[in-house]
């Protein structure tokens, strides 16, 4: 049993050192709309496991006040001013922005960052190029104009859940995790964590990334930390693939009353300080496409689903969820990307979520012309591809998840085509379906 103890180790140990060795130093791209995890940094580990965001230094609520209403394409402007430590301007500063109620606009200090036309789904910005230290001043210049692919959401307060947040020039700039059946068809479980370590200097800097994990009785199941130096301005990525022992026993399943999760903490270390904690919570399982069949741990799936859009707070969606399971449903299907404690929610709950990109153009869906339906026009590709990507970076990290879907029924074409292409490049595993595709290649069911 030691030999195989060993040998296992060394197996995984060999797999993350090829992962490390084939990755290659990419630049850093800065500056506007970035598509990554949805994820806040912790100082400290206790506030990390508090989610206690308001300690630490990292994070501030962004609530900009409206200063005028107008007529025309801008149909309301929005203002703040922020008064940024020194410190902040000394790493690199984010901005999460959520419940716009319309496109929009985004300035800051008189320099336009980014414009967002989805209405729906929360986006987030690299402001490091154009914030400065002590008063700055942010404008939010709402659309009048809405495009045809845009649907209705639930109605929140305006910027609710948006804040500013900030990280070293040395961080963690995004990551990709999942608790899979080992590859070598043991009964092991592998943890499949990518770390994408960043280095926001001009010059070579060595970066100190690592995790751990706990299983669902809060037992130590892993621990690794990986220094690498990275090139000036650059990312590069850190795999680890170790074996987790006992997960058969933990299987996350729709409809178990209480579904384990396991917690892992990813952080950086600094001058022998830890920095930078991102706690997490993920499953134990694998979903994929296999023959035609939806399958998780050699099962077929039977999906049992319901139409839902998260409630105005977490309180009542949760007791909304809670309902649908009690009436038999497993699996949750959104018109649009939810709030993030919406997947939370049902990852805890035990649920699954087909999620779906915010694309509703449901009046000329039969109309194939170029031109005809919204899904047809190629003028708007890259409209439908921006918002299948922010769907997919903001809930591809959690367990829930079992599907993704281009949008709703907005008939097919040009644009739906590529956004298809898009997701399956990125998307090994988990099946990407179009309930419009009417028999076309473009999706898996």
């Amino acid at each position: 049993m030691k030999r195989t103890l060993w040998t296992a180790a060394l197996a995984a140990c060999t797999l993350t050192a090829a992962a490390q060795e084939e990755s290659a130093a990419r630049p850093l791209a800065e500056g506007g709309r970035i598509f990554r995890t949805e994820v806040v940094p912790y100082n400290a580990r206790h506030d990390a496991d508090a989610r206690n965001r308001q300690a630490g230094g990292y994070w501030m609520e962004f609530r900009p006040e409206l200063i005028t209403r107008s007529e025309g394409e801008i149909s309301a402007f929005y203002g703040a001013k922020i008064d940024i430590p020194f410190e902040w301007t000394d790493g690199r500063v984010f901005l999460h922005l959520e419940n716009t109620g319309a496109g929009y606009s985004l300035w800051l200090n008189d320099r336009p960052v980014a414009e967002v036309n989805d209405p729906l789904t929360p986006a987030e910005f690299d402001l490091t190029p154009y914030v400065r230290q002590g008063v700055n001043s942010f404008r939010v210049l709402m659309h009048a104009r809405r495009l045809a692919i845009d649907g209705q959401g639930v109605q929140r307060p305006l910027f609710e859940n948006s804040y500013l947040y900030y990280q070293n020039r040395r961080s963690i700039a995004d990551f990709e995790i999942a608790l899979v059946p080992d590859t070598l068809g043991r009964e092991f479980g592998m943890l499949d964590l990518k770390i994408i370590a960043c280095n926001a200097y001009n010059y070579d800097e060595p970066v100190t990334v690592g995790y751990d994990i706990y299983s669902p009785d809060g037992k130590l199941q892993e621990f690794n930390m990986t220094e690498i130096t990275i090139p000036g301005r650059s990312t590069d990525t850190v795999r680890y693939t170790p074996l987790i022992y006992h997960t058969y026993e933990h299987r996350w399943e729709a409809g178990s009353k209480n579904p384990p999760l396991y917690s892992v903490m990813l952080f950086t270390r600094r001058n022998g300080v830890y920095k930078e904690y991102m706690p997490l919570k993920i499953g134990f399982g694998k979903t994929e496409l296999v023959d035609g069949r939806l399958m998780r741990l050699g099962k077929e799936l039977r999906l049992v689903k319901a139409q839902y859009n998260a409630a105005a707070d977490r309180k009542t969606t949760l007791s909304e969820l809670k309902a649908l399971k009690a009436k038999g449903n497993n699996t949750i299907c959104p018109s649009y990307p939810q709030p993030v404690w919406f997947y939370e929610l049902c990852d805890q709950l035990g649920l699954y979520v087909i999620d779906r990109a915010a694309i509703d153009a449901p009046e000329k869906r039969d109309d194939r012309r170029v031109g005809g339906t919204p899904s047809n026009d190629p003028r708007l590709v890259d409209e439908y591809i921006e918002r299948v990507k922010s769907m997919y970076y903001r809930s591809r990290n959690f367990t829930c998840v079992v599907a993704y879907d281009l949008g709703c029924p907005s008939g097919n074409g040009y644009n739906m085509y590529k956004a298809y292409e898009w997701l399956k490049s990125v998307e090994k595993s988990r099946p990407v379906i179009y309930s419009d595709a009417d028999g076309e290649w473009n999706s898996d069911l």
